[in-house]
């Protein structure tokens, strides 16, 4: 979503206050214009400020959820590792950092993916990085990564690892990104 839409909030609700990563709590009535809505969370700005809301507060925004966002354990169905892999990148694209409206795979974030077999199932392990190390909503994108890969089918578990080094920096964002952010 690249255009502004402006609401009152419904009902109280939870937000991330972006970039420093603090939990608080948005009050109903609260005048918000939400600046972006992908990967399921919506980026808010009021009170001076830029904050992250999660999908289970849409309704608050006067939203609906996205589809396929789920609370519900995750599906069982058998599918190959190759199958897997091309799932969990998908899975990574739907994920952005609140104040950058490109995925963290495009952005050049992502610096490793694994994929372990395990008795029953598989067991994820990614490593990642962030635009600057003074983010405060790094756990928050981490966090965010990890639940949306035990979603997947045969994850038993998903780490997502923030790491410094390589550095980041703007050459790492891929031709999609770049072009989403007119870097072209």
């Amino acid at each position: 979503m690249q255009n502004v839409t402006s609401v009152e909030l419904s009902r109280d609700c939870d937000a991330i206050e972006i970039p420093a990563g603090n939990p608080m709590t948005l009050r109903a009535g609260t005048r918000v214009d939400i600046t972006q809505t992908l990967g399921g969370a919506y980026t808010v700005h009021t009170m001076g400020g830029l904050y992250r809301i999660s999908s289970k507060d849409a309704d608050a925004l006067a939203l609906q959820r996205e589809a396929g966002q789920s609370n519900s354990a995750p599906p069982t169905e058998k599918v190959s590792p190759e199958q897997l892999e091309k799932m969990i990148w998908d899975t990574l694209k739907t994920c952005y950092d609140p104040e950058i409206p490109v995925n963290i795979v495009d952005l050049g974030l992502i610096y490793d993916m694994r994929l372990e077999h395990q008795e029953g199932g598989y067991r994820i392990g990614v490593k990642m990085t962030l635009t600057a190390p003074g983010c405060g909503m790094g756990t928050v994108i981490a966090g965010d990564a990890q639940q949306k890969l035990l979603y997947l089918p045969g994850v038993q578990g998903a780490d997502v690892e923030i790491v410094w080094d390589p550095p980041w920096h703007q050459s790492m964002i891929a031709a999609e990104g770049r072009r989403i952010l007119g870097l072209d």
